[in-house]
């Protein structure tokens, strides 16, 4: 045996999908067959280059005693405390010149080994198969010192023959992984370059006659009710499926009656593939997808996606997920009405599909292949329109299809993620419509719909939208027989994002629209003790594309984002309205009065109300008073009843009072316990009384002071310093900053106004605050102003008046735009500094923040919090965690009600800490709790990828009036 010591890398840099490798074949999760995971501490030894060292450390007795471990599943790059190199985050942008097939020299390569043994009770007979489930981006293979081939395909599965090469012990499997290959060029998706082998490693006995590839064909014919099942097989067996009294032979047809699966409903039945050596659990879901007139139908019935875009990622270990990370994933996702998600934009790990299917979710599975980075050169050289690449295409989309074919939760195969247009992709769709006619192809690229199924595309804003649903768009004949659905949409990076409700609107009104999903799951953090959590740019990349990699719904250690906790009510499967809605006059000819009545909606596609049960409560400001069960029809998808609620009861207080009534579970589901509220719907029963006194004190000028009731103010400036024993730290003064979002900055290539960039620009960040008087009248004290920012002509007259009965103290702003503004204000209120507060209880929206376009789960109620709860904690800072529709808020000793409902915020730092902030560690609390009362807020938008907040959002620069009512509360 000779191995070479000039390695040849040639096959780095070669376009073809590898060699070596088996065929691709259906994954399962077990068999009776016996399997050994290699999953654990590896050898490791890193190399700068392709070629820098020999293959000699694949050779039987190598001594790797002094080389480093690492953990497999895993990135080298985050481990080894930075000793194994950074990951780089680019979104679209190639990390190395883009120069087909060809890679940079510098290619980080990581040698990798583990010695194993066999268990003692390993069969003697039959076959071995070696399993690598992902290794990124190029590896090469030898087992006791015989090489198996080479492989490219990062998120896909690689099996290799080793039967005859095992022995009892002492086994050595050596891989070398190469982070730069020819496969990089198609694997240019938005996300941390991460090489290594992230996925398990599995040693799998193959005893004779066992379970080959098979194919689990399980239709519904809604018409009749009835299922037909049949298993094709490369190897003859049988099949049964014991609830179902199913026993045939492979190939063989039966047809029986079933319940289908739905992501609604996923019913699986259980089932068992027998060949003559093998026995393969199935768990087999009975569902027809269709395109039939001119919709996406499942079962008969079309459906509305309402989604979301996963990556998989852990803030620590990168793309190697466990089980229960997976899970998490799945059951936050139904916990929150989620019913689908893009596997963006690769195959994800099998067993997170088995989890969809088990809790019920509609997939859209992703090839492994994206090529955005062309797009810099006008999309020349572009591999997917180059035959040589097209067999590494091929290759991509059989193994997905393969390998993820019996799953039932999936009804799309996407070609994959920009990659432009060209042969390779149709020559992609045409295999897997040929090889799997009973799913339907993506490709958002193919805006012809020359290839695919549906029309999709990515952040079309409103405008648009409405337009394809009214068949208004144009564009090919094909194109406008196809359903509409957004791949990508709601950008949720950072605060935001707004216009969900917007959206989903139009998504119901038109059948045409079949909904959409979110950009995407999680943030992708790096765990980083100094910074928190790192993005792009935080080790040092030459390219990168900073925190956009952060525009998750969930945060990166899958605490959910106030998007999610939006999302969730937007698309909450169960709509209640009543009183304050549209609904009021129907109410009235009932006879409610202020009873009203609830409509109820089911918003479903299959699944009627009889998993929910419904409950009322009745609060006075704020307070529930008393509450109880309300019976609701068990409703089919797409009905509607007018329920009544029950006489008010009778409270003497006559405060604000309003209904509250939520779905929630009736039983324990698998995926939430029995309560778990699903959707609410809250309306008002009368007016809110609003706070107002006479003012009857006047201020008393004292020296250098001036006293008007329990306040102390400074007589030269009117500034504010006390109110009772509460001191002031900073006088409240007109404010329209806020630390601009990611939304708000927007995208640099975004074709509408950013305002981010614009309110920096016109110095809103920096405005100036010129006195003008200070005004003792006989019953208030009026402080004059001019607020405008430097070197512009534009400003803000602004009134402070303040009046007093004795006990409490009134602020009432007045403001006169003066000038051409052509920008909307960022927030438009007041802002000041307590000396001290912490514990904070408000009446009015929360319990989480809200902006105008982010509102729809702002529940009002009566909340508490400390200051430092009050924080959202984005992983790039910006303007979070205002609380809407606030009547009061208490906290620091005093108590401000607003005329009328404001937005607060308060935080240990000032805004403009918070602006210069890049990482949440950068904020540091001071000894002021710096609080905002705001009259109002621009809107949020998904700008940082896609539309700006609708024009209905925008904080228009126009005269308002507004007040505060300050009180102590001790």
């Amino acid at each position: 045996m000779s191995f070479r010591t000039t390695p040849s890398v040639d096959y780095v840099e070669d376009v073809s999908p590898g060699s070596g490798a088996l065929p691709p074949r259906a994954w399962y999760a077990s068999s009776d067959a016996r399997s050994l995971s290699l999953n654990g501490s590896w050898r490791f030894r890193l190399s700068a280059t392709a070629g820098a060292e020999d293959d000699s450390f694949a050779e039987e007795g190598y001594d790797a005693g002094n080389w480093a471990e690492v953990t497999v599943p895993g990135h080298w790059v985050l481990q080894g405390d930075g000793a194994f190199g950074s990951p780089i985050y680019t979104n679209h942008l190639y990390p190395f010149p883009v120069d087909p097939p060809y890679v940079p020299t510098e290619n980080p390569t990581g040698d990798h080994l583990r010695v194993f043994d066999l268990p003692s009770d390993w069969p003697s007979d039959g076959g071995a198969v070696l399993r690598f489930d992902g290794v990124e981006s190029c590896a090469r293979v030898w087992l006791n010192g015989t090489e198996l081939g080479e492989f490219k395909g990062s998120r896909l599965a690689h099996e290799f023959t080793v039967g005859e090469l095992l022995k009892p012990g002492s086994n050595v499997l050596a891989v070398r992984v190469h982070q730069w290959s020819a496969g990089s060029y198609l694997e240019d998706q938005d996300q941390w370059w991460l090489p290594g082998i992230f996925r398990d490693v599995t040693l799998l006995h193959r005893p004779s006659g066992g379970a080959g590839d098979f194919f689990v064909h399980a239709s519904y014919d809604h018409t009749t009710g009835e299922g037909t099942l049949r298993v094709d097989s490369d190897v003859d067996g049988r099949v049964s499926v014991p609830a179902l009294d199913i026993d045939v032979a492979t190939g063989e047809p039966v047809t029986v009656a079933v319940r289908p699966w739905t992501a609604e409903t996923p019913k699986l039945y259980d089932g068992v593939l027998v060949t003559d050596g093998e026995r393969v659990p199935l768990r087999i879901g009975f569902r027809t997808v269709v395109l039939e007139d001119g919709l996406i139908k499942v079962n008969g019935k079309a459906v509305l996606f309402k989604g979301v875009n996963r990556h998989e990622w852990h803030p620590e270990h990168g793309r190697a997920l466990d089980l229960e990370t997976m899970r998490e994933d799945v059951l936050l996702m139904k916990r929150h009405n989620l019913n689908a998600v893009r596997t963006s934009h690769y195959p994800p790990h099998p067993a997170f599909l088995d989890l969809c299917d088990e809790y019920g979710l509609w997939v859209i599975d992703e090839c492994d292949l994206e090529t955005h980075g062309f797009t810099e050169q006008d999309w020349r050289d572009n591999p997917v329109d180059d035959d040589r690449w097209t067999p590494a295409l091929l290759d991509r989309a059989a193994r997905m299809v393969e390998r993820d074919k019996n799953h039932p939760s999936i009804v799309f195969w996407s070609l994959g993620n920009e990659a432009g247009t060209g042969r390779g992709l149709t020559a992609m769709a045409e295999w897997i419509h040929g090889r799997d006619p009973e799913r339907l192809v993506h490709y958002e690229g193919d805006w012809n719909c020359r290839d695919t199924d549906v029309y999709s595309r990515m952040y079309a804003f409103h405008d648009e939208v409405e337009k394809i649903g009214q068949q208004l768009d144009g564009g090919t004949h094909r194109r406008r027989e196809l359903p509409f659905i957004q791949c990508e949409y709601a950008h949720a990076m950072g605060n935001g994002p707004g216009g969900l409700a917007d959206y989903q609107e139009l998504f119901e009104k038109y059948e045409r629209l079949q909904g959409a999903f979110v950009w995407e799951w999680i943030d992708h953090g790096v765990r980083h003790a100094e910074l928190g959590y790192a993005y792009g740019g935080d080790f040092g990349e030459e390219l990168h594309d900073g925190n956009f990699v952060c525009d998750g719904l969930v945060f990166p250690d899958r605490t959910p984002s106030p998007g999610l906790i939006e999302y969730k009510k937007v698309i909450e499967p169960v709509r209640i309205e009543g009183w304050g809605s549209p609904l009021l006059e129907r109410s009235r000819e009932l006879g409610g009065g202020a009873n009203g009545i609830v409509h109820v909606t089911n918003k479903q596609d299959f699944a009627d109300l009889s998993a929910l049960a419904f409950e009322w409560s009745c609060q006075v400001d704020g307070e529930t008073v008393e509450s109880g069960s309300l019976a609701v029809p068990a409703l089919a998808p797409g009905e509607s009843a007018e329920v009544k609620l029950p006489e008010p009861p009778v409270d003497g207080r006559g405060g604000e009072r309003q209904w509250t009534v939520r779905a929630l579970l009736a039983d324990d589901t698998s995926w939430a316990a029995k309560g778990h509220v699903v959707a609410w719907g809250q309306f008002a029963v009368g007016a809110r009384p609003l706070p107002s006194f006479p003012a009857t004190d006047r201020p008393v000028p004292d020296g250098g002071r001036i006293t008007l009731g329990p306040a102390d103010f400074d007589a030269r400036t009117g500034a504010l310093l006390s109110i009772g024993d509460v001191e002031v730290g900073a006088t409240p003064r007109l404010d329209v900053w806020r630390a601009p979002t990611d939304n708000d900055d927007g995208a640099e290539w975004q074709t509408d106004t950013r305002y981010g960039t614009l309110w920096r620009t016109l110095g809103l960040h920096r405005m100036r605050h010129r006195l003008v008087s200070v005004e003792a009248g006989d019953d208030a004290l009026t402080v004059r102003t001019r607020v405008a920012p430097a070197a512009r002509e534009v400003g803000l007259d602004t009134v402070y008046r303040w009046t007093s009965d004795g006990e409490r103290l009134r602020l009432t702003v007045s403001v006169t735009p003066q000038g051409d503004w052509t920008v909307p204000l960022p927030r438009l209120g007041v802002r000041f500094g307590l000396a001290e507060a912490d514990r904070v209880e408000w009446f009015g929206g929360g319990p989480g923040e809200a902006y105008p376009d982010t509102g729809k789960a702002s529940m009002v109620g009566r909340w508490q919090s400390t200051v430092d709860g009050l924080q959202t904690p984005y992983v790039r800072p910006q303007e979070n965690g205002a609380r809407a529709d606030v009547r009061w808020v208490e906290l620091g000793g005093l108590r401000i009600e607003g005329d009328p409902e404001f937005w607060f915020t308060a935080r240990r730092w000032t805004t403009e800490q918070l602006d210069a902030a890049r990482h949440r560690t950068d904020l540091t609390a001071g000894d002021t709790v710096w609080v905002n009362l705001d009259h109002g807020q621009h809107g949020i938008g998904s700008q940082s990828c896609g539309p700006g907040p609708l024009p209905q959002y925008f904080l228009k620069a126009e005269p308002a009036e507004f007040s505060f009512v300050f009180s102590t509360t001790r």
